[in-house]
């Protein structure tokens, strides 16, 4: 599997758990990798059962051009029955590794999020279509990318499977219920834009009742939303925390009321996951999300949903749980049985064995 994300060690619980189903597995990540959210340095925090190495990477940090000058020196020693790029169908990291896995007879497959049609220019677009000829499966996140993946010309098979689910014993319901006291809001993410946390800002400075809103991550839109909390009059109950690793963001879940997701659509994207939902939910706590791409699928029954850009709905869902603590007690009970069934790190590590089985069985790759 290669993968920029494992350099996250949360995440690496997924390869564990694939492991642990008897996959001999090996894990090539970049050194780090950085984004408009912030950069993260790889870190070996959950490797039992498996290889987990960094390899050189060129590009860093650029989504599209990025790749890995020795991975076909490490394909060629490894000889896989199977190469999993865990990337996007129209970058070159992908179309680098699926090219080298079709000379070296591997089979190849990738995974995406894109939940929006968009046509690529020049040479992506070219890259795309010949990653679709060489993956005889693919991976889809949410069913909104698969209908992409169609919509687009691909013909192999389509497993829809979430990159990541979650550690329910790392996130876990705390020990000691919530004490008594303003309403703990939280946020955690990028400080971006098309997050919306703006929005939580103005529903927030609305509610009647006593409050404090704890926002983690970091972005280009920091100082501005420090500045209308500020023109709000609420710069004294909100915290902007910074940004926590991922080991970190249990604790910190554990000690919110109630987690939001505001996300916004933009021309150029919608929500297409929201992981810090089934995150918040598989530690007990009830969550709001807006009803931007795949927030209400996540959700279900584990919490509440507005419409997106409504800051008088979103206020309306924090005063019904702030007025009402048994609300938020059941609610986060919902959320966390949801996790269970569906989002655990251990149920996404199946489906995607799964279909590294019926890839190996698969009766040809399609030809380049």
């Amino acid at each position: 599997m290669v993968s920029k994300a494992l350099v996250v060690g949360a995440y690496q619980r997924k390869a564990e758990e694939i492991a642990r189903l008897g996959i001999d597995l090996t894990v090539l990540t970049p050194p780090a990798w950085g984004d408009r959210r912030g950069r993260n340095t790889a870190a070996p925090r959950h490797v039992e059962g498996y290889d987990f190495r960094t390899i050189p990477i060129r590009f860093a940090n650029n989504f599209h051009l990025h790749h890995y000058p020795t991975l076909g020196d490490e394909l060629t020693r490894l000889r896989p029955h199977v190469l999993h790029m865990d990337e996007e169908p129209y970058n070159t990291a992908t179309w680098q590794g699926l090219r080298l896995a079709h000379r070296l007879g591997i089979a190849g497959t990738f995974f995406t999020w894109q939940n929006l049609l968009r046509r690529y220019p020049p040479p992506f677009r070219q890259m795309e279509a010949s990653n679709y000829r060489r993956a005889a499966m693919a991976m889809a996140g949410s069913e909104d990318a698969a209908a992409v993946l169609r919509a687009k010309g691909y013909t192999g098979g389509i497993s829809v499977i979430p990159q990541f689910g979650v550690d329910p014993d790392v996130f876990s319901p705390g020990q000691t219920p919530r004490p008594p006291g303003p309403l703990i809001i939280g946020y955690a993410g990028g400080l971006l834009p098309e997050k919306g946390v703006d929005l939580l800002l103005r529903a927030c400075a609305g509610l009647a009742g006593e409050w404090r809103l704890r926002i983690a991550g970091e972005g280009g839109e920091r100082a501005n939303l420090v500045e209308l909390a500020a023109q709000l009059g609420i710069a004294a109950q909100c915290a902007f925390l910074g940004r926590f690793d991922s080991g970190q963001m249990a604790d910190f879940l554990r000690t919110l009321d109630v987690l939001v997701l505001p996300s916004r659509t933009t021309p150029s994207w919608k929500e297409q996951f929201g992981r810090v939902l089934i995150e918040a939910m598989a530690c007990g706590v009830p969550v709001i999300g807006s009803d931007s791409g795949e927030i209400p699928v996540v959700i279900g029954q584990g919490g509440l949903i507005f419409p997106e850009e409504s800051v008088a709905d979103l206020r309306a869902c924090l005063q019904s749980l702030m007025d009402n603590p048994n609300l938020r007690r059941t609610i986060g009970a919902r959320g966390r049985n949801r996790v269970l069934e569906h989002y655990t790190m251990a149920a996404i590590a199946r489906s995607t064995v799964n279909l590294y089985s019926a890839l190996c069985t698969s009766p040809s790759t399609p030809n380049s």
